[in-house]
């Protein structure tokens, strides 16, 4: 059984002030391009039974920066959809609803083009990417690049816990993590690795 190694896209002007990113597809930084070159010597060398990347340009510029070939891209690694809340930072958020959390609130709806995503509905997309990885994983190691908080759904999922459960699991921009198996039992190997000198 091969590894599943999650790899977050590099810093965006958007992650790197707290917005909430989904569907607007803010570029990487320069930092957040470095980022990417820098996760090349974790990634090279290694063949790849599978390599699935986020339909959106940060996820798709970081892989290829990253080195990694022969990527395909997964509708259902989108982000989450942020629906009202999108670009706007759970700080802003909190001024009208103190209380709100997204991992047990999920979003409102937002404009026409932007649905608000429930965590349950996260879930679901992150099973469907698990069940399409699956066969890949008995031929060896799958790699997915995508965002924060779909993947951390996807590690709680994998794990067999909730999808609210992500919340347990901070995920740095510009970082590979790992998921492999003890015993049988799907376990977090490495996470949030990067270089060194990073």
């Amino acid at each position: 059984m091969g590894d599943l190694l999650l790899v977050r896209h590099g810093e965006t002007e958007w992650s790197l002030s707290g917005q909430h990113t989904s569907w607007t597809d803010k570029p990487l930084t320069q930092h957040g391009e470095e980022q990417a070159k820098s996760l090349a010597p974790l990634l090279a060398g290694h063949p790849y039974a599978l390599v699935l990347t986020s339909p959106l340009g940060r996820a798709v510029r970081t892989a290829d920066l990253a080195g990694l070939s022969g990527t395909r891209t997964e509708p259902d690694l989108h982000e989450w959809h942020y629906g009202a809340y999108e670009g706007v930072t759970t700080r802003e958020i909190h001024r009208t609803r103190p209380d709100w959390d997204l991992w047990t609130q999920g979003v409102p709806q937002g404009p026409e083009g932007g649905p608000g995503e429930s965590p349950r509905a996260v879930g679901e997309r992150a099973d469907r990417v698990l069940a399409r990885v699956a066969p890949a994983l008995t031929e060896g190691d799958v790699v997915l690049v995508a965002h924060a908080h779909i993947l951390r759904v996807l590690t709680a999922r994998r794990l067999g816990l909730a999808p609210a459960d992500g919340r347990l699991f901070q995920l740095a921009t510009g970082t590979v993590s790992r998921l492999s198996t003890e015993h049988g039992r799907p376990v977090i190997a490495e996470w949030n690795v990067r270089p060194a000198h990073d």
